[in-house]
């Protein structure tokens, strides 16, 4: 399968929950490369890079956090880059 790149904005509950580090775990336990940052509108931002079916096992294993709370995703297919890892932004 090929790799593929999104931009995910999540609003919500999203930021003083563990929310970017809970990503690198599930992200790099996926075998995704990108990063998380928060922004300063309350939303995170995260770009990453894998096989789609590990980025949708990596959202639904956000949405399972008890303190994550996403009330919306925005989500947008964009090139993709060279990288060897997940990070924190």
């Amino acid at each position: 399968m090929s790799e593929i790149r999104k931009r995910l904005i999540f609003h919500g509950r999203v930021q003083g929950v563990g929310f970017r580090y809970t990503a690198k775990y599930l992200a790099r336990s996926l075998g995704l490369t990108g990063w998380v940052r928060n922004e300063y509108d309350g939303t995170v931002r995260m770009e990453v890079q894998g096989r789609k079916s590990m980025i949708y096992k990596l959202m639904e294993g956000l949405n399972r956090d008890r303190y994550i709370t996403i009330d919306w995703i925005d989500e947008e297919d964009i090139p993709v880059a060279e990288e060897r890892s997940f990070s924190v932004r």
